[in-house]
Order: structure tokens, then C-alpha cells, then sequence
């Protein structure tokens, strides 16, 4: 699979999502200043919620920006084929004959896309999983405790 198509599609679906959260946080701020939204008595926090919300988004737009700036750093990484799994690189994995397609990243963990028929998931070192496949090759196994039980997962391929 085309690793740099795959890292593109990411970063377009959290573009889309910060566009989002721009106007989300657009509208918040405009809810929070707006006349009505002025405080009637001591007790009246429609403003101070607002303004909450609109903090919140604003959190979002920022953080979102950031992750943008670290998946469009990661394209150098993505682009060469390691044996070893790391930050961008595409793993494959088979858990009781199924597979699964996860993209290693710094940010971004939880980010699902859709490539060549394949369900794809971000994952970052910091994540169980992540944690776990960092370093692993093809062939290696590794073992998660989901709901009490062991799961076991053997890395299949590691571009």
C-alpha cells in the first residue's frame, strides 16, 4: 500500500475536522459575546458557558493545527520501508485469521480511514497497542489484555 496516500488521506480528514472546529469555535465566541447572552441576574451563566465552549474549540482548533504540522513532518519518515515499526510506518497485523491495518503516528491516535478497501487506524507510541508494536518486526507477536482476556496479534507485514 502507498504509505504517502495514506499519510495524505489523514492529514485531509483532520483538515476537514479543523474546519469544524473552526466554526464550531466561530460560533461559540460569537454566542459568548453576543448582547443575549449577557448575564440578567447572578445567577444567569449562559455567557460564562458560552465562553467556556468557545475556549474548548478554540483548544481544539490549536491542537488540531499541531497535529497537522507533525503529520506533514512525518512524510520523510513515511516514505522509506523499515524493518522495524515506527513512527510512520504501516503495519499490518492478523489476530484468529483476521487482519488489521494500523499507521503508526505521534498524533492523531484514534483517526480511522478508509484505503483500497482496507480500514486503517492511527495509532501513536503512547497508545497500549503502540506501545507494544514499536520496535516489533514481522513475525513478532504481541499480546493486549482487552476486557480482562490476553489477545494476541502476529505482525504480519511492517512497511
Amino acid at each position: 500500500m502507498n504509505k504517502q496516500l495514506i499519510l495524505s488521506k489523514i492529514i485531509g480528514q483532520l483538515e476537514e475536522e479543523m474546519e469544524l472546529y473552526r466554526r464550531a469555535a466561530k460560533a461559540a465566541f460569537e454566542e459568548a459575546t453576543s448582547e443575549q447572552s449577557k448575564a440578567e441576574n447572578k445567577y444567569d451563566t449562559r455567557g460564562l458557558e458560552a465562553s467556556y465552549l468557545a475556549r474548548g474549540q478554540a483548544r481544539q482548533v490549536a491542537e488540531t493545527e499541531e497535529a497537522l504540522i507533525q503529520l506533514r513532518g512525518l512524510a520523510s519518515a513515511a516514505s522509506h520501508t523499515p524493518t522495524a515499526i515506527g513512527q510512520g510506518t504501516l503495519v499490518e497485523m492478523e489476530q484468529d485469521k483476521e487482519r488489521f491495518w494500523y499507521f503508526i503516528a505521534p498524533c492523531a491516535g484514534g483517526t480511522e480511514i478508509r484505503h483500497a478497501n482496507k480500514e486503517i487506524l492511527v495509532l501513536t507510541p503512547h497508545s497500549p497497542l503502540g506501545r507494544e508494536l514499536v520496535g516489533k518486526r514481522a513475525g513478532d507477536a504481541v499480546t493486549l489484555m482487552l476486557a480482562g482476556k490476553p489477545q494476541r496479534q502476529k505482525v504480519v507485514n511492517v512497511s
